[in-house]
């Protein structure tokens, strides 16, 4: 038997992480990843008995529709140069034998399923109010015979103001004077309500990826960090709450309204803003699985080389305050792919942001504000206060399109000047990585 603590990828595990390891869910379908270096898109699909191929060149800039995946055995992301499969592994083992004509085949994967990265404020109130009851307690134990009271607890570094929210100020975009303008951000989520008054003007281009479900966003989440990565720079009410205020919006809904999607919705919401040329993907999403799952690290890699950087949530499975440190998860455990961590309002540590795995691939690469993060939120609601490394990646998307804008530098350059501006913490850089992302201060030269 295998020790459930023992990954080829990443060696020994410390027992408290071992609860937060679940069992990859799959679909049945196979993701197929092609080599870059052979003709262009010629795979023979007959050999395996495919005959019903969708392909994203058929299509629009609009992207695939949902359902054209549903009602093909094959759909072929043609900017990533892979392939979504519905047929037996057997079948697509005939593509990959030595002999088969055309593209050669580097992996092969079952599909995965992804779910909103879960919102953790309910437990964070509880362990606030824990923490509270444990602090007065401790503050009045020796009252009775005269002992000295401890000192009361420091106060947070940042916190929400009547201007701005407290990752407006910490990752210092309230006083940058970029806005994100002309810049493309792709939020991949669970959509967003397109009736927000805050949002009423913008440059906005949406597109479901989830069959049945248009974009419209009947979950929150999408919303939520859409509104932190891009919301307005002075909202109807309340405080500031969005980096990138002018940024040209990408709502690709690949999340259900119940919070969940699959490696080929995914996929296509990548391919389609790769195709809309986004300097910026941000996706709040992920599984608890240690491995790094191939379709994402080509993925990640193929975005890069056409000028569009990946950010990823690095995950909620920690327990801090048990000693539990968590470990990286998909997709933000490719290497391709930037991971980000969430800090709380001392610039410490979120008790449930995840840790680095020392495989390659598997490091928090950058952090960004993440918990008690106020943002928009589908109406009638409006706003909302939620925690989690999910808040934290908009942050940093909003920030790398100011950056985009400042610099006028893509992929890998970017992603470069993002963690060389970042703000080094106290922080273990296996917690924060580079740390803490910082909008530009300075305006671009003028042309």
């Amino acid at each position: 038997m295998i020790d459930p603590r023992f990954s080829a990828d990443s060696g020994l595990l410390p027992d408290s992480a071992v609860a937060a390891i679940s069992l990859p869910e799959t679909t049945g379908r196979q993701i197929v990843v092609f080599a870059r270096d052979e003709d262009d898109g010629q795979v023979d699909w007959g050999r395996a008995g495919i005959s019903s191929v969708a392909d994203t060149r058929d299509f629009a800039s609009g992207g695939l529709p949902p359902e054209a995946m549903q009602e093909s055995q094959a759909t072929m992301f043609a900017n990533l140069g892979i392939a979504v499969v519905a047929a037996d592994p057997s079948q697509v083992a005939m593509l990959q034998a030595a002999d088969a004509p055309g593209r050669r085949i580097l992996s092969v994967s079952p599909e995965l399923v992804h779910h909103v990265l879960q919102d953790v404020l309910e437990y964070t109130r509880a362990y606030r109010d824990g923490v509270d009851d444990l602090a007065e307690r401790v503050l009045h134990a020796h009252d009775h015979d005269g002992a000295a009271m401890a000192a009361p607890a420091a106060a947070p570094l940042f916190q929400d103001t009547a201007q701005a929210t407290w990752g407006i100020q910490a990752t210092k975009a309230d006083s940058s004077p970029l806005s994100g303008k002309g810049i493309g951000v792709a939020v991949l989520d669970t959509g967003f309500d397109l009736t927000h008054p805050d949002f009423a003007g913008r440059t906005m281009t949406a597109q479901s990826f989830v069959p049945g479900e248009q974009a419209q966003d009947g979950h929150g989440h999408g919303t939520h960090c859409i509104g932190t990565s891009c919301g307005p720079r002075t909202p109807s009410t309340g405080p500031r709450y969005g980096i990138a205020y002018e940024a040209d919006i990408f709502v690709g809904k690949v999340l259900s309204n119940s919070g969940s999607g699959t490696d080929g919705g995914i996929l296509a919401g990548i391919d389609w803003a790769v195709s809309n040329g986004c300097p910026v993907i941000s996706m709040s999403l992920g599984a608890n699985v240690m491995k790094a799952h191939p379709p994402y690290s080509a993925a990640g890699a193929r975005a890069l080389e056409k000028g569009s950087l990946i950010i990823a949530a690095a995950g909620n499975n920690a327990d801090r305050r048990t000693g539990n440190v968590g470990f990286v998860g998909a997709p933000a455990n490719s290497p391709e792919i930037m991971a980000v961590g969430a800090l709380e309002q001392r610039l410490e540590m979120a008790y449930f942001s995840a840790r680095s795995l020392p495989a390659r691939g598997g490091q928090v690469d950058i952090a960004g504000p993440g918990f008690q993060v106020l943002s928009s939120w589908p109406l009638p609601t409006r706003y909302k206060a939620i925690s989690g490394t999910s808040m934290a990646t908009p942050h940093v998307a909003g920030v790398a399109a100011l950056w985009a804008q400042a610099t006028g530098r893509r992929g890998l350059e970017l992603w470069a000047t993002l963690m060389q501006e970042s703000q080094r913490l106290l922080q273990p850089s296996v917690d924060v990585g580079s740390g803490l992302c910082l909008a530009p201060q300075d305006a671009p030269p003028q042309q």
